[in-house]
């Protein structure tokens, strides 16, 4: 009996790891991005072969859906705080998934009767086909983004408890399998397209979106079954209700838990009174709720406490400093090839994973609002050598020449979707770009390698800060956002980042030569030195002269000035 028990003891614990509410939140987020990853690196590839080698259809693509989800990420967030857990959930999966199984045989179908619908009524069925893809494609993203918010930002929140350990473990592995099928997925089905056809590939992503939609739905409902605490929402606001605008709030006591210190706010908003009923109101006033909604988010995200903070993960995304079309199209320029470049994209991967398991390691030792501090300065360091890069030898930079100088080349060549930073896609579109886009003469040969490689030896650097302080930024939204507002301030931030990453294009497009190319690194560096300055900010309102004594975890209490909850460590 004696010598039984302890393999009864272990054999039970790693059963209940593999049972548990946290091990099935992870089955289901790699099995969805998983399936996100592979649609949004094949219907990039897909739009660029149905168009002739052409970027126009991604980049329409792209505009299309940076623009919807900064238009509606508030108006996403407040549907998703509006109801019930498990109905938003599984609705956002259902038409995520149910969108791009639609696209996919759609696209299939395009694919093996494209000859007929050119001539039929001049083309206009197959413009019609474009535009139903694009559509239907946008609208799954925007299920994508309302299935991230309520997963990665509440769910995830809510199974951790008011364990702030627990919680930074998750959002790190949550983040590690984000890095992993980001590489993974592209290759996969990338390797079907490549040794099959375009046809084959939209099958096995729409059977595969079917398959996985079916385990997600079941994974999302045993979560459900053993957290009890995910069927209740405090604060939850009626249908009409319009969304409150947050107030200062007293101070919060060292040592009391999140769900203590927001309670009294959860229950104002429990009790507050309901407005009137939709048919006392007249169609002018519905039709205009979404705009109120839209208002009243982005006031409510002002309102924060931790608006800066989230304010500096906005202005990271304003950066050409990223695995993205942008710097593999300049790395094209300066002489570099696929191979080397896919290298240097698992040099990256390896460097964000890296960034996440520092972030759970500095957090323990330093506390959470410390370890963005740090993560921001280590970013900045290795960023100077991208500023060195400008200025050393066998850099093409040269203000002299114009910046629009074969612009529209260069729009053609370098446009893409915002979705390819941090993913595979970015380097395919660039090749693609590269080949169909080149100028006819050849590029005479470079004389040093210096530039590009201290440009890049100060990107993938970097990557271990960014990582880092983008999982800082998300626990501090996570820990001291009221359950209520979760959704819409989550919602607006989406819509932050891609409004910054929509104007690094911009940005672009104004000056696309490589000899501007370093201009473009400098101005990206001053953003994300901004920023930080922001957080620096934020972090010196909160702790004061704390922020820079590392004291050990059991002295430590850290929280938030003004409305907050605390961040203990």
């Amino acid at each position: 009996m004696d010598t039984s028990s302890p393999k009864k003891t272990c054999w039970e614990s790693i059963t209940d790891f593999f049972t548990s509410a946290k091990f099935l939140i992870y089955m289901g987020h790699a099995l969805s991005t998983w399936g996100d990853r592979m649609w949004n690196f094949a219907v990039a590839v897909f739009l660029v072969e149905l168009y002739g080698n052409s970027l126009l259809l991604t980049a329409v693509y792209g505009l299309v859906v940076a623009g919807s989800v900064l238009l509606l990420g508030a108006i996403i967030g407040d549907w998703v705080d509006r109801n019930p857990r498990l109905k938003v959930a599984q609705t956002s999966l259902l038409v995520q998934n149910s969108c791009v199984i639609l696209c996919g045989i759609l696209l299939m179908v395009v694919f093996q009767f494209k000859e007929q619908l050119v001539e039929l009524y001049n083309g206009w069925i197959l413009t019609t086909c474009y535009i139903l893809v694009i559509t239907i494609a946008n609208i799954a993203n925007l299920a994508s983004t309302a299935t991230s918010i309520t997963i990665q930002r509440d769910w995830v929140v809510v199974v951790a408890g008011q364990d702030s350990s627990r919680l930074a473990d998750m959002n790190a592995t949550v983040r590690i399998i984000d890095q992993l099928t980001n590489i993974l997925a592209p290759m996969l089905v990338g390797q079907i397209m490549a040794f099959g056809s375009h046809f084959i590939g939209c099958g096995f992503i729409s059977g595969w979106n079917l398959c996985s939609m079916c385990l997600e739905y079941a994974l999302l409902w045993k979560v459900y079954q053993k957290t009890p605490a995910l069927a209740t929402k405090s604060g939850q606001k009626e249908p009409q209700q319009e969304l409150k605008q947050l107030g200062p709030q007293k101070d919060v006591e060292d040592g009391q838990s999140p769900e203590e210190s927001s309670q009294p706010l959860m229950n104002e908003a429990t009790v507050a009174t309901k407005p009137d009923s939709p048919k006392q109101r007249g169609c002018c006033y519905q039709a205009t709720e979404p705009l109120r909604t839209l208002k009243a988010g982005w006031v409510a995200y002002y309102n924060q406490n931790i608006f800066f903070a989230g304010m500096s993960l906005a202005f990271l995304y304003m950066t050409v400093l990223g695995f993205d079309c942008i710097t593999t199209g300049y790395a094209y320029t300066q002489g570099l090839n696929g191979s080397v470049l896919s290298l240097l994209m698992g040099a990256s991967a390896v460097s964000g994973i890296c960034g996440t398991v520092a972030f759970t390691w500095v957090r323990k030792k330093c506390g959470l609002i410390r370890t963005g501090f740090i993560s921001g300065m280590a970013q900045l360091a290795c960023l100077m050598l991208c500023v060195v890069s400008v200025f050393a030898p066998g850099s093409p930079f040269d203000l002299s020449v114009s910046p629009f100088q074969d612009l529209y080349t260069h729009l053609i060549g370098e446009k893409a979707l915002p979705e390819a930073e941090h993913s595979l896609t970015g380097v395919l579109i660039g090749v693609n770009a590269t080949t169909t886009a080149a100028p006819a003469e050849e590029m005479p040969p470079l004389q040093s390698y210096m530039s590009v490689s201290l440009l890049f030896a100060g990107v993938i650097a970097a990557r271990v800060g960014l990582w880092s302080f983008d999982l800082t930024v998300t626990q501090l939204i996570q820990e001291n956002v009221i359950e209520s507002e979760r959704g819409v301030i989550n919602g607006v931030q989406n819509s932050m980042n891609y409004l910054l990453d929509l104007l690094h294009f911009i940005m672009v497009i104004l000056a696309p030569n490589p000899e501007a190319f370093g201009l473009l690194v400098i101005i990206s560096v001053s953003f994300v030195a901004m920023g930080h300055i922001m957080y620096f900010g934020f972090a010196f309102k909160s702790l004061g002269s704390r922020l820079f004594l590392c004291c050990s975890p059991e002295q430590k209490v850290e929280t938030v000035d003004s409305p907050s909850l605390p961040t203990t460590v």
